[in-house]
């Protein structure tokens, strides 16, 4: 057992839970610690299928943990990408107002970037947008310089490499089945830990529940398509294109990024997931369904948001309705310019209202921590929040 002995285990391989691991090491580096993940491949899940955005912390509410350790995180993970010759790319992003009401949100989007800190934000008209996306249409865009991608996988790659080369270990194809009184039964044996951080996404309310924490919220998966441009039609994409978000609605609509890999991505549309890892249409898991519809902010959810959870699920199963989605911004598109992409799920926090948890929610309990919500930002923020785990550690775990 000596040699399975840690000072604290991380359970989730994504970039959350190894930038933690990486931030501890980088601070403490006498600890011992061990990173578990079940997958075969270190950011199988939210980490490898997201958009891969450097986001700027345009849309989130000032104060909030998401503004604050999105624009502090962002300028973190470009130096150590930069540093690591990770491939990332600050391009900069349009949002595009189609009608004269989005023209007022657009005003308000960028008060509300200036007061998160963003600089250079402008208020552009098609003669000037279109010197930057020739293709675009609409009435007013709001150009926001400090938006990018990177290689999200990348950097959850090197920063394993990081602490493996020292005293820690990375497990893949590793699952914690059960834990208790600092032992982790896994699928390649039984560990001794003194604490645990949990970062574990998608399965962050069960993992909690197990550590009897009474919980105020559950996670709820919903699943995003993407299309992608073919090879001969990515000229009409030169960076990323964002529509104005619906206040009304929980997600930003379907968007256009340029990858680093020279991809142009056209997605996500956002819909229920009857399996919280399921990437497919007809994916489905007999727990994930009954445990998400049994629950009642799930059902106030969906009484709250019908009309736009029924457009959804039309997108899902129709190209020709997602395309004419796309060309609200791009009119140019046709059907033989897009062709299906990946999908991903996103682990969204109900409260028992209906209400989404909104901001990231990190707990102490007994030995250990729980991030038990990280939404969009979480990846670019993934270094600041790891400084705030560590900031938690420091005073829980007294080290």
């Amino acid at each position: 057992m000596e040699k399975n002995k840690y000072d604290i285990a991380i359970v989730g391989g994504g970039i959350v839970g190894l930038a933690v691991a990486y931030v501890l090491q980088l601070y403490l580096p006498s600890l011992k610690l061990i990173v578990f993940e079940k997958e075969d491949e270190l950011a199988f899940h939210q980490t490898g299928r997201n958009s891969g955005v450097l986001h700027s912390g345009l849309y989130y509410k000032p104060g909030s943990l998401r503004a604050k350790n999105c624009v502090e995180g962002r300028k973190k993970i470009v130096k150590f990408a930069r540093d690591n010759n990770i491939d990332f790319d600050i391009c900069g992003k349009l949002v595009i107002a189609t009608n004269e009401d989005e023209v007022n949100r657009l005003h308000d989007l960028k008060e509300n970037g200036i007061k998160n800190g963003l600089i250079g934000l402008r208020i552009l008209n098609p003669i000037e947008f279109k010197k930057i996306e020739p293709h675009a249409h609409g009435l007013k865009a709001l150009h926001v310089p400090e938006t990018g991608i990177i290689d999200y996988k990348g950097v959850t790659n090197c920063f394993a490499d990081i602490i493996s080369a020292n005293n820690s270990k990375v497990m893949t194809s590793c699952e914690v089945t059960s834990y208790a009184k600092g032992f982790i039964k896994t699928n390649k044996g039984t560990f001794k830990s003194k604490h645990i951080i949990f970062c574990g996404g998608l399965f962050s309310d069960r993992l909690a529940l197990k550590d009897n924490i009474d919980l105020d919220m559950q996670i709820v998966g919903f699943r995003g398509d993407y299309y992608k441009l073919k090879k001969g039609s990515r000229f009409k994409i030169n960076h990323l294109i964002y529509p104005v978000p619906n206040p009304d609605f929980p997600f930003l609509g379907v968007h256009f990024t340029r990858m680093v890999n020279g991809d142009i991505e056209c997605g996500p549309n956002a819909v229920f997931t009857f399996k919280r890892e399921g990437y497919n249409k007809n994916s489905f898991n007999l727990r994930d369904t009954l445990e998400a519809l049994m629950f009642a902010g799930t059902i106030k959810l969906f009484i709250n948001h019908w009309k736009f959870g029924l457009n959804e699920y039309k997108r899902a199963f129709s190209k020709y309705l997602f395309l004419k989605e796309l060309k609200k911004i791009i009119p140019s598109l046709a059907m033989n310019d897009i062709i299906q992409a990946k999908s991903g799920v996103r682990a969204m926090a109900l409260k028992r209202n209906g209400e989404i948890v909104e901001d990231f929610k990190i707990l102490r309990n007994k030995r250990n921590i729980h991030i038990l919500n990280a939404p969009s930002p979480a990846a670019t923020a993934c270094l600041s929040i790891a400084e705030t785990v560590l900031g938690e550690a420091r005073k829980h775990f007294n080290i």
